[in-house]
């Protein structure tokens, strides 16, 4: 029998064997379209079978003409749909206390970055003055240019270029340095 045949079959006598050897013939696009959207194998399984608890009403309420097109698209959708509900619910709580850093939990990080520190202070010794005092304002006092020329007296590109300069040498410093 065609499928045609077969949903008319089960709309006429309701019967879930006509409806499961339908079922049975798609069962493999199935899968696969919903491995295509929600790439879960689990998952998949359960909107296939999602998808046959659909069919015994679906049936009755359209009309098919293309049987395979149209559960192919009713399949898409139902996986659209299933990865709609999810947004925003694919998150792990997570105990404040791995998230710590006081250097109580990783003393090692912290001896590392009190080195890494040491070594940048250092390098900020030995930028040029204008260089030094831009660095500065920037990133440990969060100025913008405009504030750090208002400051200085510098132009804009002034400030702009002792900055970039200033965080080239710091780089070259710091690696020098180990």
């Amino acid at each position: 029998m065609t499928d045609i045949e077969l949903v008319e079959l089960y709309r006429k006598s309701g019967g879930m064997e006509v409806l499961g050897a339908l079922f049975q013939r798609y069962t493999a696009m199935l899968f696969g379209v919903c491995m295509k959207y929600l790439k879960d194998r689990e998952a998949s399984k359960d909107a296939v079978m999602q998808l046959f608890e659909k069919l015994t009403t679906a049936l009755h309420e359209y009309e098919i003409t293309h049987f395979k097109s149209w559960l192919y698209v009713t399949a898409r959708n139902h996986c659209l749909m299933e990865i709609r509900s999810r947004k925003g619910k694919n998150f792990e709580d997570i105990e404040t206390a791995v998230m710590e850093s006081d250097g109580q939990m990783h003393p090692e990080d912290s001896l590392e970055l009190e080195t890494n520190l040491g070594k940048l202070e250092k390098c900020i010794e030995e930028l040029i003055q204008e260089q030094k005092h831009c660095v500065q304002l920037f990133y440990l006092q969060q100025r913008c240019y405009q504030e750090i020329s208002d400051l200085t007296g510098y132009n804009y590109n002034q400030v702009k270029s002792y900055i970039q300069n200033g965080k080239r040498n710091l780089k070259i410093c710091i690696e020098r340095n180990g």
